[in-house]
């Protein structure tokens, strides 16, 4: 089969980090190779993959800007690709990646009992290496034609739903444990009057569409870069739509103070921000736009940041972060994938595995919100 496969290279991370502005797609680390096809573990099946997303994520491994402290945890080299639609046996099912105590032939650590399996204390132990599917060096992710996997990790996706909107299904996961953790779920979330999401990339759109299906009624504004992410964002159910977060301060009332030097401090602003951007600056503008005693909920793998840390205990805040999801929270995200109609005009055109450098290109220039492969054909 056709596969995309990750090499990790100091010396292309620096060349592709010095080149990235001019040349997005220039010594990046990948390389694509036909590769057998996997062979299932007994117990385990297989399947052709539909789509496969381009993460976050992805990006930042590509670009070696994630923390090296997170190394341990992830083998290589490997198919990259862990937002996965697949196809078994002629039926559409969501892929969830994730590698915890079930497949690695280990009694169950305690979050893995109680069905918290993103947070598995075995991941980079028993019978298998470290990692999930897309950051694994025996089992290949999406970005190639075939995957394996444990039946359970495969659900069905509803009738009716587009594949477009299927691929959704994991980020769609990560967004919805993650205000579950902020707001509460088991006896009914507990939302704030008011809630900034700042970074409209997937992650932050889902997390937009997901509230507003959750039942948060409120004042829901979005911090905005790019007029496609204006657009949907207001499509997915915005208040209002900012350009640049001072701007949403200022329309909520929040008072601006001019410090020695650097960016300004506030007094007031939102009672929850969902920090979905993942840089230096947006979570310096998380930290300040959340009203004193108010909530940042810190979505998927912002990678090394340096930060100051003064408006944590200044303004009292509580910080809850969320990176990847419970068995509940997948299996409930693929159900709602049939109540969000829309979500599909997230995902752009699919490339084939041979167009990858046109794919990473239009994730790292915006110009899609979600970029997808078909690498099963």
């Amino acid at each position: 089969m056709k596969a995309l496969v990750y090499y990790p290279s100091v010396p292309r991370y620096l060349a592709a980090r010095a080149l990235g502005r001019r040349y997005p797609t220039a010594a990046l680390p990948l390389r694509l190779l036909e590769l057998p096809e996997p062979q299932p573990p007994p117990g385990w099946v297989r399947a052709r993959v539909r789509l496969a997303g381009v993460c976050g994520s992805d990006l930042a491994l590509l670009l070696g800007k994630n923390s090296p402290r997170l190394s341990p945890f992830f083998s290589f080299p490997a198919v990259l690709g862990h937002e996965i639609l697949a196809e078994v046996a002629g039926e559409r099912v969501a892929v969830n990646p994730l590698l915890a105590c079930a497949e690695r032939g280990t009694e169950p650590c305690p979050a893995c009992a109680r069905g918290e399996e993103g947070l598995c204390q075995n991941v980079a132990g028993g019978g298998l290496a470290p990692g999930m599917l897309g950051y694994h060096r025996d089992l290949p992710g999406g970005w190639g034609g075939w995957i394996v996997a444990r039946p359970e990790r495969l659900h069905p996706v509803p009738d009716g739903v587009p594949d477009r909107r299927a691929v959704l299904a994991e980020p769609l996961a990560v967004a919805l444990r993650g205000l579950r953790r902020a707001f509460g779920a088991n006896d009914g979330p507990r939302f704030p009057g008011s809630l900034l999401v700042i970074g409209a990339g997937a992650i932050g759109l889902l997390s937009l569409a997901l509230l507003r299906a959750l039942g948060f009624a409120g004042r829901l504004d979005v911090v905005a870069r790019h007029p496609r992410q204006a657009e949907l964002a207001r499509r997915l159910g915005a208040s209002n739509v900012y350009a640049a977060t001072g701007d949403a301060l200022a329309a909520i009332g929040a008072r601006k103070y001019r410090p020695l030097w650097g960016p300004p401090a506030y007094r007031g602003g939102y009672g929850a921000v969902v920090e979905a951007a993942g840089s230096a600056s947006s979570l310096d503008q998380a930290a300040w736009a959340a009203v004193e005693g108010g909530t940042v909920l810190l979505l998927g793998a912002a990678g090394q940041i340096n930060h100051d840390f003064s408006p944590h205990w200044f303004r009292e805040l509580t910080w809850v972060g969320s990176y990847t999801y419970g068995r509940a929270d997948f299996a409930d995200a693929v159900r709602l994938l049939g109540e969000l109609a829309g979500l599909e005009e997230l995902v752009g055109p699919p490339y084939p595995l041979a167009g990858w450098r046109s794919a990473i290109a239009a994730a790292r220039a915006r110009r899609v919100v979600k970029a997808v492969f078909t690498p099963g054909g």
